[in-house]
């Protein structure tokens, strides 16, 4: 049961002034002891604010940090949610008549679904989820959370009560997912009910406190045009690089985190014919593909016995016999790229993956490392022979110093030469400097080499233009 607030001024202990329990309900204290209201000297010497809805605003960061310092995260979980709701706007009305905020029957009804929705979301959390400019929150221990916006990581004033509330919020998470998160296993890979992406560690291993990253998921998946619009490439890769997809030509993905692999890899995506069946493997699921006939496989990690796990490897495997067109792995990074590059070599061309690496060439070599994973007895050149005729395309993406992220290369694997994996670069971008204001200045520019795969283009009555390759213009 939530208590009502009592007005600065009021001492006297009256009806108006009792608990709702005391009114006819029979729920269990969800509040230790009243929140009340700040005292006029504090009052007295907050910030003027400038306007109504400057006011508003503060009143519901403190009244939201106030409830987290005195509220029982246990007992509201046991309160019916009609009764809660009912509550916390009859708390929220005695808050906003004791700070005199103009608000008016409507605004009064958003301000407290909001913090209903914050107590009974993911709790601070909860506003970052929903605010459009946020992409990343980074929560480190209870004490600390900073969030990514437009490229530039910013501290934001959200605090949890203690690290109890923080772990409450995580088993929340990843219980929702069938996963879990204790001592015997400290690190979990999850997901939100809307797709963003959650990694968690917890004691021991992290030592101050539990560590959450959340990726958020994008609700309008970024497409090639609006990866040219906020400057990530240009047309005429783009063109390049579509007509590829729509040829079946295999495409590793490669870059360092937050670069932005898998918004390429969705945005690829939707060049593929929706005439095709596709099978996604993934730690999380977090692809968006757009085609109707699409199935979604996702790894399974060890129950509390250390048994029941489910690799990639074993998902891929299961996936060949699922007569997928196309297999998109979401990331590799172990011995299943051994048979990701036999799914390629077998009648699933076209099939994409990323991997995390800094250039094209460090990509083959960890791509090399993960086929010797698999525990086969397979020569080095064998084993680079093998990538070369799995993968045509290598693209490498990098997350800038301002922020941005930019497809700093775009190379083809053209075969072998003696035991070496030959490979040319079609476009690059060329950094120039920083500007007053330190964004990455730069351009776009082809090498002048022209892709081996245009006659497959064709095949397909697809014609890529040739002054694209042409390293006198720019893109």
């Amino acid at each position: 049961m939530l208590h009502r607030f009592t007005a600065p001024h009021s001492h006297n202990t009256n009806d108006h002034d009792k608990p709702v329990a005391a009114r006819g309900s029979s729920s269990e204290m969800a509040l230790r002891r009243n929140v009340a209201a700040e005292p006029a000297s504090e009052a007295r010497t907050d910030q003027t604010l400038q306007s109504q809805d400057g006011r508003y605003l503060e009143a519901k960061v403190r009244l939201h940090r106030r409830l987290i310092e005195e509220i029982n995260l246990t007992a509201i979980e046991k309160l019916p949610p009609n009764e809660l709701q009912q509550q916390v706007r009859e708390l929220v009305t005695e808050y906003v008549r004791s700070e005199r905020l103009p608000l008016n029957a409507h605004e009064l009804h958003n301000f407290s679904l909001e913090l209903y929705n914050e107590m009974m979301g993911l709790g601070p959390i909860e506003p970052l989820l929903k605010d459009p400019t946020v992409t990343d929150i980074l929560i480190n221990t209870h004490e600390q959370v900073y969030v990514e916006r437009r490229g530039q990581l910013e501290r934001v004033p959200i605090r949890f009560k203690d690290e109890a509330h923080l772990l409450r919020i995580v088993n929340k998470i990843v219980s929702a997912v069938g996963r879990r998160v204790d001592e015997s296993q400290p690190m979990v890979d999850a997901r939100l009910q809307d797709g963003s992406r959650v990694n968690a560690v917890i004691r021991p291993l992290a030592v101050d406190g539990p560590l959450i990253s959340i990726r958020k998921f994008s609700k309008q998946p970024f497409s090639l045009e609006r990866l040219i619009e906020i400057g990530s490439l240009r047309p005429q890769m783009a063109e390049l690089l579509a007509g590829a997809v729509k040829a079946r030509v295999s495409v590793l993905v490669s870059g360092g985190t937050g670069s932005g692999k898998t918004t390429m890899l969705n945005a690829l995506s939707n060049h593929i014919s929706h005439k095709e069946r596709l099978v996604t493997i993934e730690d999380a699921a977090e692809l968006q593909l757009q085609q109707p006939h699409v199935g979604r496989l996702e790894t399974r990690p060890a129950n509390i016995e250390g048994k029941g796990e489910i690799r990639q490897r074993e998902l891929v495997r299961n996936a060949l016999r699922m007569r997928p067109d196309r297999i998109i792995v979401g990331e590799v990074r172990g011995e299943e790229a051994f048979d990701m590059l036999q799914a390629m070599n077998t009648g699933h061309e076209g099939s994409m993956t990323t991997i995390h690496a800094n250039t094209p060439r460090d990509a083959l070599a960890r791509l090399e490392q993960m086929v010797g994973m698999a525990g086969f007895a397979m020569s080095q050149a064998s084993i680079r022979t093998h990538i070369a005729s799995a993968i045509a395309i290598v693209m490498q993406l990098s997350r800038l110093s301002d922020g941005t992220r930019r497809t700093i290369s775009v190379s083809e694997i053209t075969g072998m030469e003696g035991d070496v994996i030959q490979m040319q670069e079609i476009f690059h971008f060329v950094p120039r400097g920083i500007d007053a204001e330190r964004r990455v200045l730069g351009e776009f520019k082809a090498t002048g080499i022209r892709s081996k795969f245009l006659d497959k283009l064709k095949m397909i009555g697809i014609n890529v233009d040739t002054a694209y390759f042409d390293p006198s213009r720019a893109l």
